[in-house]
C-alpha cells in the first residue's frame, strides 16, 4: 500500500514503504537523506509540487492590481483635494477669529482700533505712528501675526467696508472676489 503525506510538506513521503507496502531497508551505499532528496525531486516535478509557480505573481496579476489602484486613486484624490480647500477655509476663519479677538482687546485697552497704517502689526509690536496707544499691553495682543493658509498676510482696513474694522484674506487666488476656494474670507463671515 502506498502512503503519501500531502500535509505540511507536499513532497514528503514515508520512504520506508515500497509500492506494495512491504518494508525494505535502503541499500547501504546511499544515505537515507540522499534517497529522500532524489524521490522528492522526482515528485516535485509534478504539477502539484511546483514551488516556483506559487511563489511569484504573473504579469497579468500585477497589471490587475495596478488598474485597481488607479481606479481607487481616481475616486479618492478629488475628494481629498476638495477637503484640503475646505480645511484651508476653516483655518483662515479660525485665524480671523483670533485676530478679531485681539483687536477687541486692543480696543478695550486703547479706546480705538489700530489705524490702517499701523495695521495688524500693532497687535504684536507697540506702534510708533500716531495715534500711539497709551495703554498698549506689554507683550502684545498676539504672539505673532499668522499668515493665511495660502502663505500671504491678512489684510486690515479701519474703517472697514463691511463692519467697524475688516480683517480678511483674498482666498486661494490672492485676488479680490472669486468663488469657492478663491472667494474672499473676512471677519464679516464669522
Amino acid at each position: 500500500m502506498r502512503r503519501d503525506n500531502w500535509g505540511a510538506n507536499a513532497c514528503a513521503r514515508d520512504d520506508t514503504a515500497d509500492y506494495n507496502g512491504a518494508m525494505i531497508p535502503f541499500a547501504p551505499r546511499h544515505s537515507h537523506r540522499q534517497v529522500d532528496a532524489a524521490r522528492n525531486a522526482d515528485r516535485c516535478r509534478s504539477r502539484h509540487c511546483r514551488s516556483g509557480a506559487s511563489r511569484g505573481f504573473t504579469l497579468i496579476e500585477i497589471m490587475v492590481v495596478i488598474v485597481i489602484l488607479g481606479v481607487l486613486a481616481a475616486l479618492v484624490v478629488p475628494s481629498v483635494l476638495s477637503r484640503t480647500d475646505d480645511a484651508r477655509i476653516v483655518a483662515a476663519k479660525s485665524d480671523l477669529g483670533a485676530i478679531r479677538q485681539a483687536l477687541k482687546l486692543y480696543r478695550l485697552d486703547n479706546q480705538r482700533y489700530p489705524t490702517t497704517e499701523q495695521g495688524l502689526a500693532a497687535l504684536v509690536v507697540k506702534p510708533d505712528a500716531p495715534p500711539v496707544p497709551a495703554n498698549w499691553k506689554p507683550g502684545g495682543y498676539l504672539e505673532k501675526l499668522p499668515r493665511d493658509p495660502w502663505g500671504r498676510a491678512y489684510q486690515y482696513l479701519n474703517p472697514g467696508l463691511k463692519s467697524d474694522v475688516d480683517v480678511f484674506t483674498y482666498g486661494a487666488d490672492g485676488q479680490p472676489g472669486g468663488t469657492g476656494p478663491d472667494a474672499d474670507i473676512g471677519s464679516w463671515d464669522l
